[in-house]
């Protein structure tokens, strides 16, 4: 079987079916565990406790996401280079012509972060694999420890694969008519709750759309239905161009995977400094309620 997927969300059985098949269509598989808060060294030591197997670890913080300038332009996960992702994929073993699968716990969040960025730079069949680890361990496959040293990829960059804004972008997006959803939880969206970012509140116009709320209990996407409910509840439509963002880039690429593997309306396009690159600039405004 050649693993090349029409969409970026991979079940468990089709990663396991590509595993079989011959050599040099077979995906590269990439840990890329994260949450919120955790220690990176944290999610490391996770991958060496258990992994599927011969997959590399990718830390997002150190490859997906540029140095924190120190002003809070470009948010608390600016958008990586060209340079630091294509170092941190070859190192991973992403080799020009072959797909890779990002994977992480059970979400999806650093998996599509993975996803989005290299897609946006160009790696074609990058794909994520639905319920991560959690969906691979429950269907009794098997998880091996330790290092993984991949054979260095090759895999060779290009920016514009996806759409990325920043926020004079977002600001003519809204002006021309389009969508902008929230991929955040609601209390934060609504300024309650606020513990991450110094400024609570949304960007005016935004529409509330939790990029979690659209997980099935114990990780995995829900179906195109649900997807398509739960934008018409938000206010949203399916025919509107849309642009995604969260706190700083993680849940909006999370939500951007999920209207896409789902067909739910354009592809989207993503605001990747999203709210904490917002509020660097105390002239643009805020919303809360």
């Amino acid at each position: 079987m050649s693993l090349a997927p029409e969409g970026p969300l991979l079940t468990v059985d089709e990663v396991q079916a590509g595993l079989v098949g011959p050599p040099e269509a077979r995906p590269v598989l990439v840990d890329v565990r994260w949450a919120l808060g955790t220690d990176p060294a944290a999610s490391g030591a996770a991958h060496l406790e258990a992994h599927l197997p011969g997959a590399a670890f990718l830390d997002l913080e150190a490859v997906l996401s540029d140095p924190l300038p120190g002003d809070g332009r470009g948010g608390r996960h600016p958008m990586p280079s060209l340079e630091r992702v294509q170092e941190g994929l070859r190192a991973a073993g992403v080799r020009a012509g072959r797909p890779v699968v990002f994977y992480d716990e059970a979400t999806g969040l650093g998996a599509a972060r993975a996803w989005w960025v290299a897609a946006y730079y160009g790696v074609e069949g990058a794909a994520v694999l639905d319920g991560g680890l959690a969906a691979w361990a429950a269907a009794g496959l098997p998880l091996e420890g330790g290092l993984v040293t991949p054979e260095p990829g090759d895999v060779v960059l290009e920016p514009g694969g996806r759409e990325l804004l920043d926020a004079d972008g977002v600001q003519a997006h809204l002006a021309a008519g389009g969508q902008l959803l929230d991929a955040r939880p609601a209390d934060r969206f609504r300024g309650e709750n606020e513990v991450v970012d110094p400024v609570a509140g949304h960007i005016p116009g935004a529409l509330s759309l939790p990029a979690l709320s659209l997980v099935q209990e114990g990780g995995g996407l829900v179906d195109s239905e649900h997807v398509v409910q739960a934008l018409s509840a938000a206010g949203g439509h399916t025919d509107r161009p849309t642009a995604v963002y969260c706190g700083s880039g993680v849940q909006a690429a999370h939500l951007a995977l999920t209207l896409e593997a789902r067909g739910v309306g354009p592809r989207p396009a993503v605001y990747v400094g999203s709210w904490s690159d917002w509020i660097s600039d105390p002239d643009r405004p805020v919303e809360t309620g």
